[in-house]
């Protein structure tokens, strides 16, 4: 056989493609701090296709290039390779070493049958040789495209982040030179107008390699799961996507001249763009593990992997680190391959509010989100949940309170998993739908029996360690009282000397001058101390609320600090109230000292409204400071030693609290960062709890 010359637009592509691939060769090669890894093997396979090109172009389709063409094939199988090596998972995937092995040597006895081929004077046997060729190159694509795959869905997250551009350039050409040589086997002639467009396919790769080799490398790590059994799967559908192209082109077949050679280059283009989008799809890798799992293996999870992965997510650490609340729920997401969630805590009123979400933006959860019934249900059955079960009716034995309206009405909730220890519930996770939607079976139930409790355990651990840091910071709190009460005792006995020794010396002008000046000294020491102590007071909790006057309580209370303070009460009318006035007023001091330090930058007043509903009363303190946020509201108000404050020891609103609820009245917060905060104490109206009592005289003289 001769050689055919190229001409034309096929030339120009050629020499166009020539030109990138030595480009992008010549930049990798450049790069000597990355030598030995896979940029060297793609430099040399860039290389050998620039030369590829080049003797096409030039000396046309022959034996040369040929042979170009096959060596081309094996550089490409290499750089494949190499990605695999590059950060040593061809040393733990052992598959992949015969794989790789089987299709370099259909890639060399390529070698062989270019020469028979080009040495045939016979033009029958030479058709004959072209033909094994092309199967051969069949097979060397076929091969290759199973190495592309197990390459791309074998790697970690981050990790195809790096390879979806490489591994899409390669996928591209064999998934080119599949076509190709199928459709120059099947018609036993050349392809002209696909051998045109193969010209150029160096061109896109050229593309792809620069978007992809030109990010910075990160680390990379390998999560080998049944290498194998992936591998088959792989080449069962690429065997199946074969059949599909060879019924496809038998039906083409029908079609004659241009018509035909324009339905085949379409149908070569559908099919290519058809390949590169599934393939890279996470519901169709999802739908290869559910399948695997069900047909292949035995347990469906591979639990050593699970367990190691397991470890990895929860023992993560460091500055950049993920709360180990949404920890929790990732390592319970990771396994049920779920792609978010969250997890419900256990609060003071017994039931579950909202504590971490994992990837799940927008999904409305109310502050109580679960009550008090509901957690019991969970402690006491240690029930996991099937969401997709209980909505097809399977409700036998639960409670209502068990599934609340807001995760009813979430389309996205799965499962529901209980986090128990030592009998107790430290939370829920709650999971959203994979992308391939399963139901669950006994094996999903057993490893998350077994996971749930040893979650429960980190999570206990580290509210030990917070009750633990609570009690050291108390212990120091204790320290420095005690140094304040030494000063106290130290003033008491200057105050003490001082009195003995008027008597001795009350008529001498000196003594008294410096008489003077002592007790001015030690008057405003004590002031600064009790100021400091009396916001730690306790009220007399076995004391009954009585119908107390809070509006004039309020008034009171901003007419007895300065006009500097801006405090200004909007309380008209008398409001009685079931409570007691000396806790109500050292409440109120506690919020009023906050809410004056809060708006001090700001220069605003501070205001103490007494409402009214008809059956509480609720004397309100706002300001129009820096307010707090979400997460500081959640979890760290009314919390000691959490303070908005530098140096706040974040008691006062925790003191507040305590005393409203001693006299059966309710505290409730609402802030918003940058517009300021309105705390709100509400107590029983007097005339409610006692509706014969027409008159209070006694008590309104009594708060006067």
């Amino acid at each position: 056989m001769t050689s055919t010359i190229i001409s034309g637009p096929a030339a120009s592509g050629l020499l166009l493609s020539a030109i990138a691939t030595l480009m992008l060769a010549a930049a990798l090669f450049a790069r000597r701090e990355d030598a030995g890894t896979a940029r060297v093997a793609i430099a040399v396979a860039l290389s050998s296709t620039a030369v590829w090109a080049l003797a096409t172009a030039s000396v046309g389709r022959g034996v040369i290039s040929e042979l170009l063409f096959s060596a081309a094939h094996l550089a490409w199988l290499w750089a494949t390779y190499r990605l695999f090596a590059r950060d040593g998972r061809h040393q733990s995937l052992g598959p992949i070493r015969p794989v790789v092995a089987a299709v370099a040597l259909v890639g060399l006895l390529q070698f062989a049958l270019v020469v028979v081929q080009y040495g045939q004077v016979d033009p029958e046997a030479a058709w004959l040789v072209a033909s094994i060729l092309a199967v051969f190159r069949i097979l060397f694509s076929v091969g290759a495209l199973v190495l592309v795959h197990n390459l791309y869905v074998g790697a970690s997250q981050q990790a195809r982040r790096e390879l979806v551009w490489p591994a899409s350039a390669l996928a591209a050409m064999w998934l080119f030179d599949l076509n190709l040589f199928t459709v120059a086997y099947l018609s036993s002639s050349e392809p002209e107008t696909l051998l045109a467009f193969r010209g150029a396919v160096p061109l896109a790769m050229v593309a792809m390699l620069v978007i992809g080799l030109g990010r910075p490398r990160s680390e990379q790590g390998f999560r080998p799961s049944r290498a194998f059994a992936f591998q088959s799967l792989s080449l069962l559908v690429i065997g199946l996507y074969f059949l599909f192209m060879l019924l496809a082109y038998r039906s083409l077949s029908y079609l004659d001249g241009d018509v035909g050679r324009l339905a085949q280059f379409a149908f070569l283009a559908a099919a290519s763009a058809l390949a590169l989008v599934l393939l890279p799809s996470r519901r169709i890798r999802a739908w290869m593990r559910v399948t695997l799992a069900k047909n292949l293996f035995k347990h469906r999870y591979d639990y050593r992997e699970e367990w190691l992965r397991f470890t990895r997510t929860i023992g993560r650490a460091g500055p950049g680190a993920a709360p180990l609340q949404e920890r929790v729920v990732q390592a319970v997401a990771d396994i049920a391959d779920s792609p978010a969630g969250l997890l419900l805590a256990p609060s003071e009123d017994g039931g579950l509010e909202l504590a971490a979400q994992w990837q799940w933006g927008g999904l409305q959860v109310p502050a109580q989100a679960m009550g008090a019934e509901g957690a019991a249900f969970y402690t006491e059955t240690q029930f996991i949940l099937d969401l997709f079960a209980w909505r097809d009716g399977n409700t036998d034995g639960m409670p209502a309170a068990a599934v609340p309206k807001w995760l009813e009405d979430e389309p996205k909730a799965w499962i529901v998993v209980p986090l128990l220890h030592h009998g107790r519930l430290h939370g829920l996770v709650v999971l959203a739908r994979p992308h391939h939607s399963r139901s669950l079976d006994w094996e999903d139930f057993d490893l998350l029996r077994v996971i749930g409790p040893q979650l429960a355990s980190y999570l206990a651990e580290d509210a030990s360690q917070d009750a633990l840091g609570e009690a050291q910071r108390f212990d120091e709190f204790n320290r420095r009282i005690a140094f304040v009460m030494h000063d106290i005792k130290n003033l008491a006995s200057q105050l003490s000397l001082l009195a003995s020794n008027a008597e001795k010396h009350a008529d001498n002008p000196a003594f008294r001058a410096d008489m003077l000046v002592t007790l001015r000294n030690s008057s405003s020491k004590l002031e600064t101390l009790l100021s400091r102590l009396g916001r730690y007071g306790k009220p007399a909790k076995d004391e009954p609320p009585v119908p107390t006057d809070i509006a004039a309580l309020a008034r009171q209370l901003a007419a007895r600090h300065p006009q500097s303070a801006r405090i200004e009460a909007i309380a008209p009318t008398p409001v009685l109230a079931m409570a007691r006035a000396e806790g109500l007023e050292q409440a109120l001091l506690h919020l009023v000292h906050n809410a004056l330090e809060a708006s001090e930058e700001a220069g605003t007043p501070v205001f103490l409204e007494v409402r009214t509903d008809g059956l509480h009363a609720s004397v309100d303190v706002v300001d129009s400071g820096c307010g707090m946020s979400p997460d500081f509201l959640r979890h760290h108000l009314f919390r000691p030693f959490h303070s908005t404050k530098d140096g706040g020891f974040g008691i006062g609103a925790m003191e507040a609290r305590e005393i409203v609820r001693a006299m059966g009245g309710n505290l409730h917060v609402e802030s918003r960062e940058g517009l300021g905060t309105k705390f709100v104490i509400r107590f029983p109206l007097a005339a409610a709890t006692h509706p014969s009592d027409k008159s209070h005289s006694d008590n309104q003289k009594r708060v006067a």
